[in-house]
């Protein structure tokens, strides 16, 4: 009797022990509240590399609680540009991660126009006082697309508004200058006066639905060159894989400067053989970024935490680089403009931002499970510089990331794929179509 009141007896403290370790009374740990931009839900949930199944004190994480980065394509209406706030406010560890287009697209338009201005000697190829440019438009729809697509048409004066916006249609075949898009631009060089106008613009999609199609472009640089011959004195691109198409299938023999986007290595290296030139959308700094974010979220520490401020290994971003915009709970990389003068420096795009690619502790940070999907998996840049660079810091924030390549044509071609959300820490997406999160949180909701 005396040993079976001792059993119970010791029984009853072991539980009362344990009562009191995780709760905020006594002298167990606490949990600490959360940090400034983040939930309490990511601190206790969660997992090691084997998934988010496995339960913590506080139970297992629900997954529309788990933190999630949209990136490089912003959550918002293809046709009018206004953020889907719903999306980017999914869950308290909600984020997007990009660059800023607006100041990018300028900076293309601006690298243009003074390409012309230094080279103006030589680049009216046909000496009619036109300065005849096309332009290959990745997605109508898409807002970097049409920021692009504005940031040549201001720079060069071609540039139609339309309710305080400027124009970003397709203007088709234009070489009479009627189209009601854009209008013919006035630059004045050295004392003379120069007319500036768009010959052709077109959306590079295929017969598939793929926008931002390079095959395409290089198909179509041919029908424009049928077209307008030795009228065309500039070829321009919304982005460097469809750039770079035309530049192989024509300018290049011909010598006619062609400006892309991305700073894709191929890009940055055909500078040297002619390219006009491109801008870094600092892809280095947005793949840490989009990792970064959810690292954050997962340990529990403050949002900023490696980004605006040092985190325990000296990783840290310098407000040159990038920007937080508080209101659209984004995150956008700043970008430069890559040209003749500097191009060597950006050889390879795959290369970690120096000043954070200090590897973490996985005492402090232990490994986690992310499912992240790129949009098409032909991609040029997502695939040749922006995937590369996400292998090489999962590593250094000690993420297991599983990459999903989908066909740049329907979203269903990737939900299909996330069947079992329970298994992951985490989620970073990069849409088909910028309308369509509700793809993607109706499953994770």
């Amino acid at each position: 009797m005396k040993k079976t009141l001792a059993a119970a007896l010791a029984l009853a403290m072991v539980l009362g022990l344990a009562a009191c370790g995780g709760g905020n009374n006594g002298g167990g740990s606490q949990t600490p509240p959360p940090p400034s931009g983040g939930s309490s839900t990511s601190q206790t949930g969660g997992s090691s590399a084997g998934g988010s199944n496995v339960a913590t004190p506080a139970g297992p994480v629900a997954n529309k609680d788990k933190p999630l980065v949209w990136y490089n394509r912003q959550p918002s209406n293809s046709s009018t540009g206004e953020l889907d706030m719903e999306a980017l406010s999914f869950n308290d560890d909600t984020y997007y991660v990009g660059f800023d287009a607006n100041q990018g697209a300028e900076l293309q338009g601006q690298m243009i126009l003074e390409y012309i201005t230094a080279n103006i000697d030589t680049i009216d190829r046909n000496g009619d006082g036109v300065i005849g440019y096309v332009l290959a438009i990745g997605d109508i729809g898409h807002n970097d697309s049409i920021a692009r697509t504005r940031g040549v048409r201001k720079a060069l004066d071609t540039a139609v508004e339309d309710g305080g916006a400027i124009k970003s249609d397709a203007v088709g075949i234009n070489q009479d200058g009627k189209a009601t898009a854009v209008k013919d631009g006035k630059l004045t060089i050295g004392g003379k006066e120069y007319t500036v106008r768009e010959l052709a613009s077109q959306e590079m999609k295929n017969s598939a639905g793929a926008t931002w199609d390079a095959a395409t472009a290089g198909n179509t640089i041919g029908t424009w060159v049928s077209t307008f011959g030795d009228q065309i004195d500039v070829v321009a691109s919304n982005n460097d894989g469809m750039g770079m198409a035309m530049f192989n299938a024509w300018s290049k023999e011909n010598k006619v400067p062609t400006f892309g986007y991305d700073a894709n290595a191929d890009a940055v290296a055909a500078i040297g053989e002619g390219y006009g030139g491109t801008i870094s959308q600092h892809a280095d700094v947005q793949a840490y970024l989009t990792l970064r974010v959810l690292r954050n979220a997962l340990d529990g520490v403050d949002i900023d935490t490696g980004i605006g401020t040092a985190d325990d290994a000296g990783n840290v971003l310098s407000d040159d680089v990038y920007k937080y915009v508080d209101s659209e709970r984004s995150y956008y990389a700043l970008n430069v403009a890559v040209t003749a003068a500097n191009y060597t420096d950006f050889l390879d795009s795959t290369k970690p931002f120096g000043p954070v690619s200090a590897q973490l502790s996985t005492d402090s940070h232990p490994t986690k499970s992310v499912w992240l999907d790129i949009y098409n998996a032909a991609d040029n840049f997502l695939s040749s510089t922006y995937q590369p660079l996400l292998q090489n810091y999962d590593d250094l924030l000690n993420l297991k990331v599983e990459y999903i390549g989908g066909d740049g044509q329907t979203e269903g071609n990737i939900t299909n794929r996330l069947g079992n959300p329970d298994q992951y820490d985490a989620f970073a997406i990069n849409m088909v179509k910028t309308d369509n999160a509700a793809a993607y949180t109706s499953l994770l909701g």
